[in-house]
């Protein structure tokens, strides 16, 4: 078998890792990136790491939500679950984990797949949607990175001394960070001061 097959199981396992594991950020994509850098640009090893990116993406998405229902007893302490487990009723559900799942950067579908997970929602239409926004996230991201990560490199490693992985390293540390403050921060609290705020202004109207 050829390195770059060895490459693509190398990122499946990645993307399903870094998806599996809440709140660990977006740094799949630069990795595929760089390995698409390393072995030579061209449009079907472009597709198939897009491919292969997604699919782990999306896998990872189902285990953040089979750990969510086992510790349902727990998660459901949380009042961020509490609120997503509410909200998850809403019709315009599935629209949210599009647009959640292909968001750049920040792993936001990660709390609706916590809060799904927690209160039992059917995954099948979630995981459906999923795919499809982790194919869309995939292709802009790593389309984006070929010309913007070359740039981006050149200078971390040149001014910086860093390497593409350091780089990718540092995403995560920070996006983990970033994560479990906004899971723990009270959502729920924020909402109901701004429905509080609105109310007080209504009422002072003439």
């Amino acid at each position: 078998m050829s390195p770059f097959f060895f490459s693509l199981v190398g990122l499946f396992v990645v993307s399903l890792v870094s998806n599996a594991t809440p709140f660990l950020g977006a740094s799949y994509t630069l990795i595929a990136t760089t390995e698409l850098i390393a072995f030579g640009l061209s449009v079907d090893a472009f597709v198939l790491v897009v491919v292969v990116t997604a699919a782990g993406a999306a896998i990872g998405k189902l285990i953040i939500y089979g750990a969510a229902k086992g510790f349902k007893g727990w998660l459901s302490r949380n009042r961020n679950v509490q609120l997503l487990a509410r909200w998850l009723q809403d019709r315009r559900f599935l629209v949210a984990v599009f647009v959640a799942a292909v968001i750049p950067v920040l792993p936001l579908d990660d709390y609706i797949y916590i809060g799904a997970g927690a209160a039992k929602t059917r995954v099948l239409p979630m995981f459906s949607v999923t795919i499809a926004a982790k194919l869309l996230k995939s292709t802009f991201e790593i389309g984006l990175e070929l010309f913007g990560v070359i740039k981006i490199t050149n200078f971390t490693t040149r001014f910086l001394g860093l390497s593409r992985v350091d780089v990718s390293l540092l995403l995560t540390i920070v996006f983990v960070v970033l994560g479990v403050l906004l899971f723990k921060y009270d959502w729920e609290g924020l909402l109901h001061g701004r429905r509080m705020s609105s109310s007080a202004s209504a009422s002072v109207q003439p």
